[in-house]
């Protein structure tokens, strides 16, 4: 039985802003001076995003003196990759299941 993945996760992932956050935390953990360089977006909407990804288990703050830097949760897109291939895997060659009608 395919688990199911979190909605929070997906809904995270959703925003183009938050994926570029994600891709970039992937590479390497970030502070948002760095992040607000590499997106070019305003400190005050990534740190909105940042929360939304935390509040999703997506990514971890920790501070460093002034600054606090992010990385990946590596679970986050760990549990993704296993709930997508679990639905890819049931469709791989196989004629497709389908309940009758009526």
């Amino acid at each position: 039985m395919l688990t199911p993945v979190n909605a929070e996760l997906l809904r995270a992932l959703a925003d183009p802003l938050r994926l570029r956050i994600v891709c970039l935390l992937a590479r390497e953990s970030l502070c948002t001076t760095h992040l607000v360089e590499e997106t070019g977006a305003r400190q005050t909407n990534l740190s909105n995003h940042l929360r939304v990804l935390r509040e999703a288990g997506v990514v971890e703050a920790e501070p460093c003196g002034r600054f606090t830097y992010y990385r990946l949760c590596p679970e986050a897109p760990a549990d993704l990759a296993t709930f997508l291939g679990g639905l890819a895997g049931g469709r791989s060659g196989a004629s497709v299941a389908r309940r009758p009608c009526g």
